[in-house]
């Protein structure tokens, strides 16, 4: 069993996710911070059961909030994270979050050359409070992290929805919103899906589409 786990490890190909999280004081407010921290840990879950014989899920999270950006929990298999949750405070620098993400997507000791596209999630509930703009055309000019699947969220109605947008670059594309706990699982549940979809199709660079609308009926 050893030598086959071994083996599965040697060929699997990283399928990294890395989540930008606003934990700006904003989010402590009306529990949505406790609501982020069980909606993530139950991602990071349900990516550490999947069979990895193909593509392996890695997570990594960057929060955004007092003290700057930072990495929360670095880039490493679902499989072997252990969850540490996040606490809300100061502002939203956005823009530094972004750097960091795209300095870790170019980075080829995190994301080797072999690893499937990535995927980048987007959770904020207000406006930045640093400049965002240029970040953001870097990293969606950057040979690797632009080909990144992107999903993003805005809670409640403070959230900056043009922003959002923005970052995911696709007019076509929906910012999910998210007003209550419920919803905010529901987007988690979206990304999980799509992610998940993608690992175990016979591509994995393809995009497998989940529509979020027909999450709806699911029981959370």
């Amino acid at each position: 069993m050893t030598q086959l786990k071994e083996f599965t490890a040697s060929t699997a190909r990283p399928l990294p996710v890395i989540l930008l999280a606003d934990v700006s004081g904003s989010m402590d407010s009306n529990g949505k911070i406790g609501t982020l921290n069980t909606a993530v840990k139950d991602m990071i879950e349900t990516f550490a059961r999947e069979d990895d014989s193909r593509a392996e899920i890695h997570v990594a999270v960057i929060t955004f909030g007092q003290g700057g950006a930072k990495l929360h929990q670095a880039l490493q298999p679902a499989s072997q994270t252990q969850w540490q949750q996040m606490a809300a405070a100061g502002g939203t620098p956005l823009g530094g979050a972004l750097e960091v993400a795209t300095a870790m997507l170019e980075d080829p000791q995190q994301v080797p050359s072999r690893s499937y596209r990535p995927a980048l999630v987007l959770v904020s509930d207000g406006q930045p409070t640093d400049t965002w703009q240029e970040p953001l055309r870097r990293l969606l000019g950057s040979a690797r992290a632009s080909k990144a699947l992107r999903f993003a969220m805005g809670i409640g109605a403070d959230a900056d929805k043009a922003m959002l947008q923005a970052f995911l670059a696709d007019t076509e594309a929906r910012v999910f919103e998210a007003h209550e706990a419920r919803q905010v699982r529901q987007f988690f549940r979206w990304v999980t899906m799509s992610v998940t979809a993608r690992s175990r199709s016979i591509n994995p660079n393809s995009v497998v589409a989940v529509n979020p609308t027909d999450l709806s009926e699911l029981d959370f």
